[in-house]
């Protein structure tokens, strides 16, 4: 499309913006005339969180989801909440840049990232992804149609960050980027004990070479620190570029644990990778939450035959849906934590002897989050520096990400989710609040601010949305006769038909030809 065109498009694009956040803020001033709650259905999720049921109110802005321009000269993008991540960084590619901060999963949306809280692989340099975002356009719980950034109502756009959208429905987001290269040189360092890992990791934030780091723990005696940097220059005895998006390419985890597993301690091996598949090299297996699948079915063999058979449903949105329809992920413990550095080896420690989940992801985040915040940011009075301003912020720490089955009595999984939060507690860290959460409201609001975030509420009119707690918080789903779906086994629940349905219902959702489309995949053209 050449440029005139492309102005026109957002041009129009952004009258419809206009008229669709128009009709929002009638709906919402409706109902906040009426004193009536409602929900806000955004068309997709990857939250881990199970619903709560349905209401009647309820405020659609699935249609929210366009690309509304891109400034190139001050790297800059604008566009709608349900924006995902395959679509913006396929836009913004055609530019040559890049967002700062991607998350792992392709759908993933952009609203998703700002109020949900994302910290990936880029978050050692950038920060979480909303420390990306210059302002966002919101509808306020009275309907009114405000902006907010770090100069005007900065409460508001630091508040609503990580608070999961009760604050307020985000509208449309402007985005900073930086310049992209065509290809992420990626190291692949072996390391033999979890605490030289960790140490490895924290140096590592120190490179300036260095734009994305994360690691993999796959025992005690095998840890891979993987960094990457950004480069246009890939040397001719570099062999052929590594891809993880297309049916026959490697699981990325796989990957890595193949070419390190005979490597001495210390000892690194280096590959490269085209952009936009390592943006989303996790997307197949989501990191290794597919081989749980595997496992469930019992029957089906974990070769590379039928992962090739099976792919469609290895990518993170059909994978997903499957596990909410099949009700797999009610029994999967699905956290990620973030912790000090001096911590972060306990914890892992505590996850080994209880849960036995192996692999687990570490990534580094960046300090510097102001408080207080529903981030996933260290706490205690050893956690935090004080700003000139004797405002408390962040110590750098360290995501580290558990997922795998959890215990198979429902008493023993709520048992060992509410250790491991209590825990967590003891060791300075938080929780992402994406994922399940088995505080009671007491313990909740013990770790995070309740004045702070009433006041913000009454403040912008948000009281008619559901609260942070409310939306987190672990509720058991029951049957139509009030009986928990933990007590009464329907036939939908057990073995294996739960599972057939779940990759039936993925069948038919649509997310298949979505990331069969994708754009950012890399077409073979240096």
């Amino acid at each position: 499309m050449d440029s005139t065109l492309l102005r026109e498009a957002f041009l129009a694009r952004g009258e419809r913006h206009l008229n669709a956040v128009q009709s929002i803020s009638s709906e919402v001033r409706k109902f906040y005339e009426l004193g009536q709650p409602y929900r806000v259905f955004h068309g997709s999720s990857n939250s881990t969180r199970p619903a709560h049921g349905s209401q009647e109110n309820i405020v659609d802005i699935s249609m929210l989801s366009n690309v509304m321009g891109i400034d190139v000269e001050r790297r800059l993008v604008s566009l709608e909440p349900n924006v995902p991540m395959d679509r913006l960084v396929e836009t913004t590619l055609a530019y040559d840049l890049v967002p700062a901060v991607v998350m792992e999963f392709p759908g993933i949306t952009v609203g998703g990232g700002f109020s949900g809280t994302s910290g990936e692989s880029s978050s050692f340099r950038h920060g979480f992804f909303n420390d990306t975002i210059e302002c966002v356009e919101l509808v306020l719980g009275n309907g009114e149609i405000v902006l907010a950034s770090r100069d005007e109502r900065k409460d508001l756009f630091e508040g609503a960050a990580g608070a999961a959208g009760t604050l307020g429905i985000v509208t449309r987001v402007t985005l900073r980027l930086v310049e992209a290269r065509k290809y992420v040189k990626t190291t692949y360092c072996k390391i033999d004990t979890i605490s030289d890992a960790i140490a490895h990791i924290q140096e590592e934030t120190q490179n300036p070479d260095v734009d994305y780091i994360d690691g993999i723990v796959y025992s005690q005696k095998h840890s891979v620190v993987i960094t990457g940097e950004l480069t246009d220059e890939r040397p001719a005895d570099s062999g052929p570029v590594q891809t993880f998006s297309n049916a026959s390419d490697p699981w990325f985890y796989m990957h890595v644990e193949e070419h390190t597993k005979d490597l001495p301690d210390m000892h690194a091996a280096v590959e490269y990778i085209p952009l936009g598949e390592y943006l989303f090299r996790y997307d197949r297996a989501g990191f290794w939450v597919g081989r749980q699948g595997y496992t469930y079915f019992k029957v089906v063999p974990f070769n590379r035959f039928f992962r090739w058979l099976l792919d469609d449903y290895s990518h993170t949105r059909t994978l997903y849906h499957a596990m909410h329809a099949s009700g797999v992920a009610s029994q999967m413990v699905i956290q990620d934590v973030a912790l000090p550095y001096d911590t972060a080896e306990a914890f892992i420690g505590w996850v080994d002897k209880e849960l036995g989940i192996w692999p687990l992801w570490l990534c580094p985040l960046r300090g510097g989050c102001p408080q207080p915040t529903f981030h996933p940011v260290t706490v205690g009075e050893k956690s935090f520096l004080m700003t000139s301003l004797d405002r408390l912020i962040s110590q750098p720490m360290l995501s580290i990400g558990v997922w795998g089955w959890g215990p198979p009595e429902y008493s023993a999984f709520m048992t060992k989710n509410r250790e491991m939060e209590s825990k967590l507690v003891e060791l300075g860290g938080r929780k992402w609040l994406y994922a399940r959460t088995y505080y009671t409201e007491d313990e909740f609001w013990s770790i995070y601010d309740r004045p702070w975030y009433e006041k913000l509420r009454a403040k912008y009119f948000a009281t008619t949305l559901p609260s942070v707690y409310d939306k987190v918080k672990h509720k058991l789903p029951h049957d139509a006769n009030g009986r928990s779906m933990f007590e009464w086994k329907s036939w939908l629940s057990t073995w294996p038909i739960g599972g057939i349905y779940g990759m039936v219902k993925a069948t038919f959702s649509g997310d298949i030809s979505l990331h069969r489309q994708a754009g950012w995949r890399y077409n073979g053209q240096d």
